[in-house]
C-alpha cells in the first residue's frame, strides 16, 4: 500500500507524553522558496498538498512521509478519476499488477533486530488477509528495501507509490533516531503504513489531516488523480484507527480495521 512520517521538540506529541502526535513529527522542511513554483504546481496537479514540501534523497517529501520522484513530476494523470472527500479510503492511480504476486522486502543489515521483529509482524498482518498480494522478508535483493534515513532527517519514515509499470515503490526510509526506541507495535504500524504507500494507498485522512495530526484542517490535495475513492469504504465519517491515517504517536498500535480490510480486498 507509494507512502505510510521534520521532527521538532514542539511536536513532542510524537512521544507517549503527547499521545496525539504526528507521524511526520517535527516538520521543519526546507523553505518553499528553495523549491521552484513549477515543482510545487506540478505536485498540486498530481493531487498532493504542496505546503511544507521538503527535499528528499529520492525527490520531494509531501504530506509528511510520501516521496514524489522526478518521474512522478513528469507524469500526466487522468483527472477524470479524482474524488475529493473528508476521511475515506483512497488509492493512487498506479497499483501493483501481475497478481497474484509476492512482494519481497529486505531490511538493511545495519538495522537492529527490532526492525526484523516489526517487519515480520507487519508482513503477517497483510498475509493473514488472504490477498492476491503477499509479502515475504528476504536477506538479499528485495522488491522493497528498508534503509536508515539520512542523519538529521525530518520525518519518522518515508515511501512512495507504485510505478506506472505496476511495480511497488522500492524504498522505505526509517528514522533510527526515533524508531530505535519507539514501542515495537508502533514501529510495526509505521512499517505497515509505509508498505501501504508502496503498494498504492494514500492517507485515509488526506483531505483533513487534522483528524489524526491535530491542529487546523489541512487538505493535502484536491487536483489531479492522486486519490481515488475505494468503493465500500466510508465517504462521510472519520475512520478511527485506520492503518493509513497520516499521523501516529508512540505507543499507538494500528492493526487493520474493517474499512482497511475492505480497501485491501477491493484492490488486491
Amino acid at each position: 500500500m507509494r507512502s505510510l512520517l521534520k521532527v521538532a521538540a514542539l511536536f513532542a506529541l510524537l512521544t507517549a507524553v503527547f499521545f496525539s502526535c504526528k507521524k511526520d513529527a517535527k516538520e521543519t522542511p526546507l523553505p518553499q522558496e528553495a523549491i521552484s513554483q513549477q515543482v510545487l504546481d506540478k505536485i498540486y496537479e498530481l493531487g498532493f498538498g504542496n505546503k511544507n514540501v521538503a527535499r528528499h534523497p529520492e525527490g520531494y517529501l509531501v504530506e509528511g512521509d510520501i516521496v514524489i520522484t522526478e518521474e512522478d513530476l513528469r507524469s500526466s494523470p487522468d483527472r477524470k478519476l479524482i474524488r475529493v472527500g473528508d476521511e475515506e479510503q483512497y488509492r493512487t492511480t498506479n497499483t501493483v499488477t501481475g497478481l497474484p504476486r509476492n512482494i519481497t522486502v529486505r531490511l538493511n543489515s545495519s538495522l537492529p533486530a527490532r526492525y526484523t521483529t516489526a517487519l515480520n509482524s507487519a508482513i503477517s498482518r497483510y498475509n493473514a488477509l488472504g490477498l492476491r498480494i503477499t509479502f515475504s522478508r528476504v536477506t538479499s535483493g528485495g522488491n522493497i528495501v528498508i534503509n536508515p534515513a539520512p542523519s538529521g532527517a525530518g520525518y519518522l519514515a518515508s515511501a512512495g507509490f507504485p510505478s506506472s509499470s505496476g511495480n511497488p515503490y522500492g524504498s522505505v526510509l526509517v528514522n533510527r533516531s526515533y524508531l530505535d526506541t519507539w514501542n515495537i507495535n508502533t514501529v510495526t504500524s509505521i512499517i505497515a503504513h509505509e508498505i501501504g504507500h508502496c503498494i498504492g494507498y494514500r492517507h485515509t485522512d488526506y483531505a483533513n489531516r487534522a483528524y489524526s495530526c491535530g491542529g487546523s484542517a489541512v487538505n493535502e490535495g484536491q487536483a489531479g488523480v492522486g486519490a481515488i475513492h475505494i468503493p465500500g469504504t466510508p465517504t462521510t465519517n472519520a475512520v478511527s484507527g485506520s492503518w493509513m491515517l497520516a499521523c501516529i504517536g508512540n505507543g499507538v498500535n494500528r492493526p487493520f480495521i474493517s474499512s482497511d480490510i475492505t480497501a485491501l480486498n477491493y484492490v488486491y
